[in-house]
């Protein structure tokens, strides 16, 4: 993690008034307060603070600016992570949530400060050993199948989303954001979400979904995941969607010439290895993971469509540093990609 800011100054933070509030919430603080940015952009900001004692805590927050709290609900994710804690899901401690945007412009919560490495790309992940990159791998894929027993009833989670129709919901979302935000003929979309119709298997069962199950969303230390972070896509529904998902991520040298993802580096487990440990642990079947794989890939698509849009548009503003033409052929390939699975 690296500081971006420091001292009484930082953007986001009301440093008097939430001092005082986490002054009478968390037992033995010790003011004065020295605030961190560890994880900004257009999503949740992290922030780590240490007190005088230097005791380290961590706080959540939406972006600044944000109008649309639905789509940064930290009550939400507190809510989440509190009732996922004590369970095999490692996850921070999470003593205290505000709901009163006077004290700092905006709900956050607080966890506590988990010690760790977030792997961000081929060049993190290889400083791990062999050993620890193999340990990792089985603890992943525990760890979500961990996820995807627990009953959301039994923790308090059981009204977090719709349970069945997962798939069908999605593509009939993202489907409509594809429509809503096409600039070029990609005729492997439209194919695709032909197919995933055509194709779509039936839902067995619902669970917790992460929504962003990767290494980049995890604190890893000693070959194992010590917390898993960013929960605010978390919802209910079909869980081989997030298995999906971390298969996508998890590509090998050959795949990944640029290591942009962790498992570049080498030395993990195979993705046959981990489909087999998920199924051994939960009798699931992942004969059909391919579905889920290509959905994963159709979806992230429909998405970057929409954010080439903005950026053509010039709704991210002028000072953009992307290169539009890369960032549409990345719509192009993500679709390509899905119609292969599928074919």
């Amino acid at each position: 993690m690296s500081d971006q800011q420091t001292g009484e100054e930082i953007e986001g933070i009301a440093l008097a008034s939430v001092t005082s509030w986490l002054a009478e919430r968390l037992p033995g603080l010790q003011p004065p307060l020295k605030f961190s940015l560890i994880a900004g952009g257009h999503s949740n900001l992290t922030y780590r603070f240490d007190d005088a004692a230097g005791n380290s805590y961590v706080l959540r927050r939406p972006p600044l600016g944000h109008v649309l709290e639905s789509a940064h609900d930290m009550g939400r994710e507190y809510r989440i992570v509190s009732a996922l804690h004590g369970s095999a899901v490692p996850v921070a401690e999470a003593p205290a949530h505000c709901d009163d945007s006077e004290i700092n412009g905006a709900p956050f919560y607080i966890m506590d400060f988990v010690d760790g490495t977030v792997l961000h790309d081929g060049e993190t992940a290889s400083a791990l050993s062999q050993q620890e990159r193999m340990s990792l791998s089985e603890h992943v894929i525990d760890v979500l199948a961990s996820l995807h027993t627990v009953d959301p009833d039994a923790v308090g989670l059981g009204q977090l989303g719709r349970k069945e129709a997962y798939l069908e919901r999605q593509l009939k979302r993202w489907n409509k954001q594809w429509v809503a935000t096409k600039t070029d003929e990609i005729p492997a979309m439209e194919a695709t979400a032909a197919l995933l119709e055509e194709q779509m298997p039936e839902q067995i069962g619902s669970a917790i979904v992460h929504g962003d199950y990767r290494l980049g969303n995890m604190m890893v230390a000693d070959g194992r995941i010590a917390a898993v972070l960013d929960w605010e896509l978390c919802t209910l529904g079909d869980p081989l969607a997030d298995v999906g998902y971390l298969l996508n991520n998890w590509m090998s040298k050959e795949e990944d010439e640029l290591a942009a993802t962790p498992t570049s580096a080498g030395g993990f487990a195979s993705r046959d290895q981990l489909c087999a440990r998920y199924e051994a642990a939960t009798g699931r079947s992942l004969a059909k993971i391919n579905y889920y794989r290509a959905f994963s890939h159709w979806r992230l698509a429909a998405i970057g469509q929409g954010v080439y849009k903005r950026y053509l548009v010039g709704a991210m503003g002028e000072d953009r540093d992307i290169d539009l033409e890369a960032y549409r052929q990345s719509v192009v390939n993500r679709a390509e990609a899905a119609l292969e699975l599928l074919s």
